[in-house]
């Protein structure tokens, strides 16, 4: 079937990766130094959609001041979700707008331009709904599906039980007729949810089609998820950044010292100074007009545009926001660490520490595993951090 249009969720502010969310959306956070939005709408435009549709609420203008009025060729036009109220609520905003089949897809989450391309092949005028699968020990964690003969016969939102092995990759082909069925649905706690208008096609048996679907699928829930994310996306090298040894990619405007050590996969953004013996890498992002000080090691890590970094700091596990400035020999060490999101506790999460826009370490600081530290915040030099640090505090010795 011929699909023209797709419609993108990235209104949601992604409440779990708080602190880094404070100032954009989900969606505009990086991985492999490119919003995460911008890999789906590459996906999309790869399968030959040429009309894209996106949602947007919270921080609206980082969107659209990114992305502008098209992306690659393809007009973009904007719906406004004014309060976030559901995936289902998400998607009538662009109901006036879509008039035959068409793709939704989550702005967080990214996928290849073969899931969407296999998901439009498979999807038939017969078909309410097709959605595309794949088999994946995380479908406990996020949508789990259950298969008879390609027709989805069960959809489960966060099952509590690991008997469930394939997961909703959250790539749609509905007909227009979806957006009836959506605002039929019972709202959950005031919310309208996609997937709680399928389970409700599914009971009347009507046609949903479930695909399997082949090619990359990477999302973030929690701060952490983000370092596997820059990982997947660095290892398939999709990243703007030239090439210069295997898997590792450096802008050309970059300045590398001749003594500095980099160890794929690596990127280095546009702009960006690293320094004598620095050792950068392996699975690390460093955004565009970011400092890395002399002697400095950094891994697993992902440092946003337009920080610094002074001399001899070890970061490992570390995932910055934009404008931070690290002081000389700020250590964090990494490795599991609780970590409390919300009101929640998760035990043993592989992260060093969080450090949101504009925070300030002062220098011989040690940042313990899984501390969270948010917007302008700042640590007197010498410190010890551990735990939560609320937005603007000031710690001291």
């Amino acid at each position: 079937m011929n699909i023209h249009s797709a419609v993108i969720l990235a209104a949601g502010e992604g409440a779990r990766l708080r602190p880094l969310t404070k100032y954009r959306p989900k969606p505009m956070l990086p991985a492999g130094n490119r919003p995460i939005l911008e890999h789906v709408l590459d996906a999309l435009v790869d399968a030959d959609i040429t009309d894209l549709h996106l949602v947007v609420g919270h921080e609206r203008d980082r969107v659209q001041n990114h992305f502008g009025s098209q992306y690659r060729g393809a007009p973009i036009t904007y719906h406004v979700q004014d309060k976030q109220l559901g995936s289902g609520h998400a998607l009538l905003q662009a109901r006036d707008a879509i008039d035959e089949d068409f793709l939704v897809l989550n702005g967080d989450e990214i996928v290849a331009a073969k899931t969407v391309q296999q998901v439009i092949d498979a999807h038939t005028t017969t078909e309410t709904a097709t959605l595309s699968v794949i088999e994946s020990e995380k479908a406990a964690e996020y949508g789990a599906v259950r298969l008879k003969d390609n027709r989805v016969t069960e959809l489960v939102e966060k099952p509590r039980n690991k008997q469930y092995h394939l997961l909703n990759r959250g790539v749609y082909a509905f007909g227009p007729s979806i957006f009836a069925e959506i605002e039929s649905t019972p709202r959950t706690d005031g919310e309208l949810s996609i997937t709680d208008t399928i389970s409700r096609l599914i009971e009347r048996d009507a046609s949903v089609k479930g695909v399997r679907t082949e090619g990359i699928w990477s999302a973030a829930t929690y701060p952490w998820d983000l370092l596997s994310v820059a990982s997947d996306v660095l290892s398939r090298g999709l990243v703007n950044e030239p090439e210069v040894a295997p898997q590792t990619y450096v802008a050309d405007t970059a300045h590398i010292h001749e003594d500095a050590t980099l160890h794929a996969p690596v990127v280095i953004g546009p702009d960006t100074t690293i320094g004598p013996q620095a050792v950068i890498g392996p699975d690390t992002a460093i955004g565009q007009n970011v400092t890395i000080g002399a002697g400095s090691v950094i891994e697993h890590s992902i440092i946003d545009a337009d920080s610094r970094v002074d001399p001899n700091a070890t970061l490992v596990q570390t995932v910055t926001g934009q404008a931070v400035d690290i002081g000389a020999g700020v250590t964090a060490p990494g490795g599991p660490a609780d970590v409390r999101v919300q009101n929640t506790i998760h035990e043993n999460a592989t992260l060093g520490c969080v450090i949101a826009d504009r925070a300030e370490i002062g220098g011989a600081t040690t940042i313990a595993p899984g501390a969270l530290l948010g917007p302008e915040a700042k640590i007197q030099a010498g410190g010890y951090v551990t735990g939560n640090i609320n937005e603007g505090a000031e710690v001291r010795r």
